[in-house]
């Protein structure tokens, strides 16, 4: 694995928890940052003991994309961009399609590739003190992370439009209001709430969201048809679990399923 000392990877009781720490440059990346987060995100996927990932930052940024402070402003950039285009790809695809639930704690500013982190996920908790802008067309870039395809997904086509070309930032009640995010929380309340967040998803039936998950994220690009079939594999698929086996056998009883993960 990748390490950067901006980057933090933990798990605890089932949450694994990747915190980007980059203050002094507004948790802009580098390469073996991006690198880090990338790799970070993966080692979690893939361990069986980790049953919700959360992605956040430190201090009052969550991530504002690549660290300008390093670029030439030419042709010659092109190399270093694309070596942090590429890890924040393979951060975003492992995001959508991990085989457990995926929560981003926005704790502050986030514009850029960061905003591909920020959405790539099934919650999007946002502090009412952070801010969510598009930026690249400042740089005359276009957009990488994803974006430009989770916006219109999120947003609807208009309003991405908007958000991108005219440069509007969305507010923490705006965001929620047009479903950008899930919901807000006060600042001071942040951290509380993001972690009520995760430990609710981790005490759930893991591989059943993975595939409620997996399967929202696919429904837009296939025909009705061939989704219906993996609807109906997949869920029969689960009847093996041990978690189906808890479900069933508590539902008509007043007691609570224990779900375990598997």
């Amino acid at each position: 694995m990748s390490q950067s000392p901006h980057v933090a990877v933990e798990t605890v009781d089932g949450v694994g928890r990747v915190v980007m720490n980059r203050t002094d440059r507004h948790n802009a990346m580098d390469p073996e940052m991006a690198e880090s987060i990338a790799d970070g995100l993966e080692s979690l996927a893939g361990d069986d003991d980790v049953r919700c990932i959360v992605l956040t930052g430190a201090g009052h940024v969550f991530n504002t994309g690549a660290d300008l402070s390093t670029l030439d402003g030419d042709e010659t950039d092109a190399n270093e961009i694309d070596d942090i285009a590429g890890p924040l790809h393979e951060s975003v695809r492992t995001m959508a399609t991990a085989p457990k639930p995926v929560v981003t704690g926005i704790n502050g500013i986030v514009a850029g590739g960061g905003l591909g982190l920020a959405l790539a996920s099934d919650v999007a908790l946002m502090s009412e003190s952070a801010r969510i802008e598009y930026a690249y067309p400042k740089i005359g870039l276009s957009g990488d992370g994803g974006i430009t395809w989770l916006l219109p997904r999120l947003v609807g086509l208009r309003r991405a439009q908007s958000f991108t070309l005219l440069g509007e930032a969305f507010e923490p009640t705006e965001a929620v209001e047009y479903g950008l995010v899930t919901e807000t929380a006060p600042a001071d309340a942040f951290d509380e709430r993001l972690a009520e967040i995760a430990e609710k998803l981790a005490s759930g039936p893991t591989r059943a969201y993975g595939t409620i998950r997996q399967l929202l994220f696919a429904g837009a690009d296939r025909s009705l048809d061939a989704h219906l079939v993996d609807e109906r594999d997949r869920l029969t698929d689960l009847t093996g679990t041990t978690d189906y086996a808890s479900g069933v056998g508590t539902f008509f009883e007043d007691g609570e399923p224990e779900f375990v993960g598997r």
